[in-house]
């Protein structure tokens, strides 16, 4: 799946894809596009590219990463740019 299809690993942004409210039939209509990034198409959707995300909630939520429990909302994400060496195509 390409959910975020401009995504790279090695350029120190995080790529976020967010869907807006949309009826269930639409929302069918959209899954198989993920496969090949058709999904940006959609009006509901917004991909961005940041070098830091605040996420805030009316409740707190928990955060998991990797399956295990990190805190609870509200949270900020960013990225170690070169933290992690890995080799990526030219």
């Amino acid at each position: 799946m390409k959910i975020a299809p401009h995504a790279r690993l090695d350029d120190g942004k995080l790529d976020i894809c967010t869907i807006r409210a949309m009826d269930r039939f639409k929302l069918f209509c959209l899954f198989p596009t993920v496969y090949f990034g058709g999904h940006l198409g959609f009006d509901e959707v917004e991909y961005v590219r940041a070098t830091t995300a605040k996420l805030e909630t009316e409740h707190p939520l928990d955060v998991y990463a990797d399956g295990e429990y990190v805190c609870q909302t509200p949270v900020e994400f960013s990225v170690a740019r070169d933290a992690l060496k890995v080799i990526v195509p030219e």
